[in-house]
């Protein structure tokens, strides 16, 4: 897969199984909210402000050192072993949070003076869409994707749709937040969006 493009993800890794029990649960919760319901908006997401999570792939570029440039993948406890300077906390952290955290790490080590290091983000958690959609499933998030280009991603709303609005269960630190997106509202990664059946 071209990270470049929106395209569905195979679903064979145990990343994705771990993803699937909790899109399960997820559905759960929303399965309970009728389309009818008055649930709120969902606080803003800024895709501006993004900051690291769980199975998120990073690229991390040390200037001058080939060795310290590879690409990572952020575990389940939100960290990332990195040659040199171990285990360091990424989930929760900006990317020019980490790559701070990096070279301070490295110093600190005396394994490089004055690292210049650079964190790019290459792959996203996923977004799942589910309900009155033409391909219900999980898809790469892109950045600054809306309700609207996520159900585009997933082949438009079917012809029942009630396209005005999604439920949406989304992670906030250490909370689950279900609440309501508008079609121009900002997707964040890691969503679980139900588009529900409109009412003839």
């Amino acid at each position: 897969m071209r990270y470049g493009s929106i395209s569905r993800m195979p679903t064979t890794s145990l990343t994705s199984r771990r993803s699937a029990v909790v899109l399960f649960g997820m559905a759960t919760v929303l399965s309970g909210c009728a389309a009818g319901s008055s649930l709120d908006p969902v606080a803003a997401y800024d895709p501006n402000q993004y900051r690291l999570g769980v199975d998120d792939q990073i690229r991390v570029l040390t200037y001058g050192q080939d060795q310290l440039t590879s690409d990572f993948r952020v575990d389940s406890n939100g960290k990332v072993a990195f040659p040199l300077a171990g285990h360091l906390q990424a989930e929760g952290l900006t990317t020019s949070e980490f790559a701070a955290e990096i070279s301070a790490a490295l110093e600190k080590a005396r394994m490089v003076r004055q690292p210049n290091v650079t964190v790019e983000v290459t792959a996203y958690r996923l977004v799942s869409i589910l309900g009155e959609v033409a391909r219900p499933g999980q898809y790469a998030y892109q950045p600054f994707m809306t309700m609207l280009t996520a159900v585009a991603s997933a082949g438009g709303f079917t012809y029942r749709a009630l396209e005005d609005r999604a439920y949406v269960v989304r992670q906030e630190g250490d909370h689950t937040v279900v609440g309501r997106l508008n079609p121009q509202d900002y997707v964040k990664p890691g969503d679980v969006l139900k588009i529900y059946e409109r009412h003839f």
